[in-house]
């Protein structure tokens, strides 16, 4: 989509235009989706979440800054919406003594190598205070502190989850290995390429304490 033929869209969605409203769905749910069911369990729950993000999207279209990249834009509310859902529906309890987290280190890890989708499907099996760390952390790379600030938390608890959920994803892909070395088991594809997703660098301080939520 060219960058005309988006503000048309733009502004018809700031009219409240349904056909501009629709057409602008359509155009950016893939995109849209490939957030959401990072930090969902499955295609039900990022549906519910895409949708209410786009309702966001909606409803605050007309204090987008035109002068900024739109997928940072409306990436960073996917984000804030699925962050919402996770803590309107987890009662985060947390038992660790999280002075004991502060040695955890912040390594390289086989998931930034693994391919998207194999690394998708392995993700949603994690427990969702894990797997939504992981996401902040190792594929949108926020820092502790900025995820503490984001959930709720502080930065020891932040780092505890997120080396529990490596543990877990680890595991997993030795599970997934078969009795030789020259496979990867149940997760078909593993071919090394990086993953691609939307990074903290591409959407921009700018959005990060905008209010939309």
């Amino acid at each position: 989509m060219g960058e005309e033929e988006l503000y048309r869209l733009i502004d018809g969605c700031v009219k409240q235009d349904r056909k501009s409203q629709k057409m602008l769905y359509k155009a950016f749910y893939g995109f849209s989706m490939a957030i959401c069911l990072r930090y969902t369990g499955d295609r039900d729950e990022a549906a519910e979440v895409l949708n209410m993000g786009f309702l966001k999207v909606f409803t605050h279209i007309k204090t987008y800054d035109i002068t900024r990249p739109f997928k940072g834009w409306l990436g960073k509310i996917m984000t804030n919406v699925s962050i919402d859902y996770y803590r309107a529906n987890l009662k985060m309890a947390y038992s660790d003594d999280l002075d004991k987290a502060e040695h955890l280190s912040d390594g390289e890890f086989a998931d930034r190598k693994l391919n998207y989708d194999d690394l998708l499907a392995m993700v949603q099996k994690l427990p969702q205070a894990y797997r939504t760390v992981f996401n902040l952390f190792a594929i949108d790379g926020y820092s502790h502190d900025e995820i503490g600030e984001m959930l709720g938390i502080n930065a020891g608890t932040s780092k505890s989850n997120l080396h529990k959920a490596r543990q877990k994803l680890k595991q997993m892909i030795l599970d997934s290995e078969p009795a030789t070395n020259t496979g990867h088991g149940n997760y078909s594809g593993l071919n090394y390429s990086p993953i691609v997703a939307i990074s903290k660098s591409e959407v921009g301080n700018g959005y990060y304490n905008n209010g939309i939520r």
